[in-house]
């Protein structure tokens, strides 16, 4: 799913198709140090395995129990920032049921073992202290997951890379997968025209734009592009 797409792609993708564009902000562990240019980055793509965390690993081990190859492990702990949620062990067990990786609407800690051990996790940043709480389980802890603003279930799928992570509804990955590979065909040639000699102007037509706004003070940037077909943004 989105083979060679990143998150910004489908993020326009989603806008073009009338999708949510469900987003958050979370970054790769390590960063560059756990994947690099060599491999193209980091990312991770599958399934929601949606968990809410209330202070306690066995919610984590209870979704693996039902954990298919290649879903994502979506860990809703509030957003919070006095403690981490997953460790190393996690991301170890996580590995061994054969998860693809980690996303966390929260906090994580052992960087440098979840690093060796080379599942892609992404987090809100780390902090050395794990839950000093035990809260009650809710009966859907383990069927839907709050990140950020969004609610995701086993009917979502993320993508995740060094810009943050998406959720799209899995029946809808074709539809945006097309979309995605057109808009980032059309920046790919956009930019290869930029670097030989061609600006983005250029090939907007902005003087035209602007001329045709003097004009006629409604028209937008966007409405422009798309009577040209240069859609660069939605």
């Amino acid at each position: 799913m989105f083979e060679g797409l990143t998150t910004a792609h489908v993020a326009d993708a989603c806008v073009r198709a009338g999708v949510p564009v469900r987003t958050v902000s979370v970054t790769p562990v390590g960063g560059a140090a756990a994947g690099g240019a060599a491999s193209g980055g980091v990312r991770v793509v599958g399934r929601v395995l949606p968990a809410q965390h209330v202070g306690s690993v066995d919610v984590f081990l209870e979704a693996f129990e039902s954990a298919v190859a290649g879903d994502v492990l979506v860990v809703d702990n509030g957003g919070r920032r006095d403690e981490a949620c997953v460790g190393d062990l996690a991301a170890l067990e996580a590995k061994a049921a054969g998860v693809a990786g980690i996303v966390i609407w929260g906090l994580h800690r052992d960087t440098a073992d979840i690093l060796a051990i080379g599942l892609p996790v992404f987090s809100l940043g780390a902090l050395p202290t794990g839950p000093l709480r035990l809260d009650p389980q809710p009966a859907d802890a383990l069927s839907e997951a709050t990140i950020g603003e969004w609610a995701v279930t086993r009917e979502d799928v993320v993508l995740a890379d060094e810009d943050g992570a998406i959720f799209v509804p899995a029946d809808r990955v074709d539809e945006l997968t097309t979309l995605a590979e057109s808009i980032r065909d059309t920046e790919r040639r956009q930019a290869a025209e930029i670097r030989a000699g061609r600006t983005l102007r250029q090939q907007v037509s902005f003087t035209q734009f602007l001329e045709k706004r003097a004009a006629d003070p409604t028209l937008t940037f966007r409405r422009h592009l798309r009577s040209i077909q240069a859609s660069i943004e939605e």
